[in-house]
C-alpha cells in the first residue's frame, strides 16, 4: 500500500507515518516545515527498511498537485493547514488560501493521481460552533455552524470532498477530531495546554489556569487518533465522523493529573479567563465506533504520564 501524508512531519502526522510504516506502508510525506519538524520523522527516516520519501513543499503551490499525481498514492491523508483559530481570526485571507486553496490542490493530485480515498483532518472543536451544554456530547447530526475563519474552512473542504466524491468517483472520510495531546505536540493549538503544562512542571515553573479551571475540553490521545486515521484508510466513506473520547475532563482535572505524573505538588496559579473560550465541549464517537470499530482506550493519567516522559527524555 502507498500512501502520502500532507503535514506528515507535524505532531499527529509524523505519529500518523510511524503507523503506516509499521504496517508495511510505503509513505510520502508531504510538510513545509513552517510549523512541522524533521526531528519528528528522524526515527522513520534513519531506519533503512522504512519506505519514506519527504518532500519539502508548501501545499500552495501549483506543482504540489503535479508532485501528488507523480507520486501516485493510493491514500491520501490531509493533514497539512493551517490551525490556529487566533491566526484565522487575525489574517482570515492566509487562512483560506492555505485551508482551502491549498486543499483543492492536494484534492486535485489526488484525482489526477488515481488515489482511490483521501481521509481529512477536520475539527470536531470548531465546526459545530457554540453547543449547548443539554446537547454533549455533541454528534455529527448537530448544524454546522463555525463561528471562526478556521472552522468554516474545515466544514468548506468537507463539501469539496463530497462534490469530488460525486463527480470523480473519489472517495473521501472526514475526521472531526478532538483536542488531540500526546508526544511530539506542539505547545499552539487547542490542546496545546498539555505541552505548556509538562514543559513547566519539568521546569519548576508555576502552571497558569485561565478562568477557574472548571471549562472542559475532549482530551484524546494521539495514538488513538492514528488509530482512527489507519482505520478509516477503508471504512467511513463519505461520512464525517466524530474522533474523542465523548468524556469532558477539566482543566484542573488535567492539571492535577499532569502533575501526578511529573512529581509535582505546587498548586496552579488562576489568570482570568479568556475572551471568546468555550466553557464545554466534548464529542459522541458513537459513529466512528459503528463504522470504523474505533473507540478512544487512552485514558488522562495514562496520556499525561506519556507527555511527561517524552518531554523529559527530549531535554
Amino acid at each position: 500500500m502507498k500512501a502520502l501524508v500532507t503535514g506528515g512531519a507535524g505532531f499527529i502526522g509524523s505519529t500518523l507515518v510511524d503507523r503506516l510504516l509499521a504496517e508495511g506502508w510505503s509513505v510520502d510525506v508531504v510538510d513545509n516545515l513552517s510549523s512541522g519538524s524533521l526531528t519528528n520523522l528522524a526515527e522513520a527516516r534513519s531506519d533503512r527498511n522504512n519506505e519514506l520519501s519527504f518532500h519539502q513543499i508548501d501545499i500552495c503551490v501549483d506543482s504540489v498537485v503535479e508532485l501528488i499525481e507523480r507520486r501516485k498514492p493510493e491514500v491520501v491523508y490531509h493533514l497539512a493547514a493551517q490551525a490556529d483559530v487566533r491566526v484565522s481570526v487575525s489574517n482570515p485571507v492566509l487562512d483560506a488560501q492555505i485551508n482551502v486553496i491549498g486543499s483543492i490542490n492536494v484534492l486535485e493530485g489526488a484525482r489526477r493521481g488515481g488515489a482511490r480515498k483521501v481521509v481529512f483532518a477536520s475539527s470536531g472543536g470548531t465546526i459545530y460552533g457554540e453547543v449547548d451544554a443539554s446537547e454533549l456530547p455533541v454528534t455529527e447530526a448537530h448544524p454546522l455552524r463555525p463561528l471562526s475563519p478556521y472552522g468554516i474552512t474545515k466544514r468548506v473542504f468537507t463539501d469539496y470532498l463530497a462534490a469530488y466524491r460525486e463527480m470523480y468517483q473519489l472517495e473521501y472520510t472526514s475526521l472531526a477530531l478532538a483536542n488531540v495531546y500526546g508526544p511530539r505536540q506542539d505547545p499552539h493549538g487547542e490542546a496545546g495546554v498539555v505541552s505548556i503544562f509538562a514543559g513547566k512542571l519539568l521546569d519548576g515553573e508555576p502552571c497558569t489556569i485561565f478562568g477557574t479551571g472548571d471549562q472542559t475540553r475532549d482530551f484524546v490521545f494521539v495514538d488513538d487518533v492514528v488509530d482512527a486515521f489507519y482505520r478509516a484508510s477503508d471504512r467511513g466513506g463519505g461520512l464525517l465522523m466524530n474522533i474523542g473520547t465523548g468524556r469532558e475532563t477539566s482543566v484542573n482535572e488535567l492539571y492535577r493529573s499532569m502533575a501526578e505524573a511529573a512529581g509535582v505538588t505546587t498548586p496552579a496559579i488562576y489568570a482570568p479567563a479568556r475572551d471568546g473560550e468555550l466553557d464545554r465541549s466534548a464529542l459522541d464517537a458513537s459513529r466512528a465506533k459503528m463504522q470504523l470499530g474505533w473507540e478512544a482506550w487512552t485514558e488522562i493519567p495514562e496520556g499525561s504520564r506519556a507527555v511527561i516522559e517524552w518531554e523529559r527524555g527530549r531535554r
